[in-house]
Parts: C-alpha cells; structure tokens; sequence
C-alpha cells in the first residue's frame, strides 16, 4: 500500500477500472472562497493518489477530470455534498453517479447519531483512523508526511465500507431511497453553490 502525491493531474493509466473513492482538503469550508487545495481519489486496490493544486492553478486535469466525469465510474465519498460542490466549483464536473457512505451510515445505522468517518472505520471495520490533520493548512507549498498519511486514509476504506453499506441498505429496505438520496446530491451541490446552502428549500419555516 503506497500514497502517490501528484502535482496538477492525476498520471494516465494510474487506476483500474471501477468505482473510485474520492475526496477532497480546501482552504476551509466556504467553497467560492477557500480553494481547492488536494484531491484524493483510489481504485481500492492499495494505493491512494494525492492531487495537489497550487494557489495559481487553472485546475484544467485533464486526466482526472475525465475520471470524475466518466458517467460508467461510481464515485464513492463520505459526505458527498461538500466534495462535489468543490469539485463542481473549481475543476468543472459533476463527479458522479454517487455513493455516500454518510448518508448510508444515516439510513442504516440510526441507533447512534454518529456517522463521522473515524466512527464508522472504527465499528464496522475495526480500523484506527487519526484527524489530528484535519484543520491543517492544505494550502502549505509542501505537505508534511503526516498530512499526506491522513489525506490518504479519508479514501483508503471507502470500498469496504459501501460493501458492507449495500448490505445493510438491503437488509433494512432502504436501497431506493439511499439511491435517490445518492441521484439527488449534484443538486443539492448546486443549491449550495447558488447561496441556498443553510436555507432549506424544501422547510414550511421561511
């Protein structure tokens, strides 16, 4: 298992074909204004690509955005709705279809209120993830080993947790509305991007 760090695009051929797990590290979480810093994206096979994008970047990738855009790859994250607004925002594409594996752990595990990625790797996997990197500076010229590590592991377990995430949405009935939630997260990006991202719509409340 090795981490590739990449400046401005993803190498050719660096993946296999299949769903990719992908996230992203932004400057903070105001999308329009804090930019997209790094892009993480694996196959499930071992290795984890970093994407790094300077302060002056055109975020043009051809590579990786042929990746996100590919409408036959499913795009695995956790917490969807923020990764696809940046993507949406600064490299040009609607990174989907989509699975999210928090709106999965929202519709499947609703005897806890606690669905952050660490819990889920903890319970379901029986992993140790840190978030000591977290509220780092992704923006830095260099990234420290640790920070790279813990951009890494946010895509390293996103195979193995929609697997078992599949099973338990069938389990309990709740594969259609799980994949209408999934169809309707490019939207709801959108909404976000357009200024409606703590006013909600669909609310009788003004």
């Amino acid at each position: 298992m090795s981490v590739y760090l990449h400046h401005e695009d993803l190498p050719q051929g660096v993946l296999a074909d299949g769903p990719v797990a992908v996230d992203t590290e932004t400057m903070g979480l105001i999308t329009p204004r804090d930019r997209l810093c790094l892009l993480q994206i694996s196959d499930g096979g071992g290795d984890e690509h970093l994407v790094k994008f300077g302060v002056n970047s055109d975020y043009a990738a051809p590579n990786l955005r042929a990746i996100l855009a590919d409408p036959n790859r499913v795009k695995l994250y956790h917490f969807a709705r923020f990764d696809l607004a940046a993507i949406e925002h600064y490299i040009g594409v609607t990174a989907a279809p989509i699975f999210c594996t928090k709106i999965a752990s929202k519709l499947t595990r609703t005897y806890t209120d606690r669905h952050g990625l660490k819990e889920l790797v903890r319970e379901m996997l029986g992993s140790e993830i840190s978030k000591q990197q977290q509220s780092s500076d992704w923006g830095a010229p260099e990234l420290s080993s640790a920070q790279q590590d813990y951009a890494a592991s946010d895509v390293r377990f996103l195979h193995k947790l929609q697997a078992l995430f599949v099973e338990r949405l069938e389990r309990e009935g709740r594969s259609e509305i799980a994949q209408a939630c999934f169809d309707f997260l490019p939207h709801r990006a959108k909404l976000d991007l357009m200024g409606w991202d703590e006013n909600d719509i669909f609310s009788h409340m003004s």
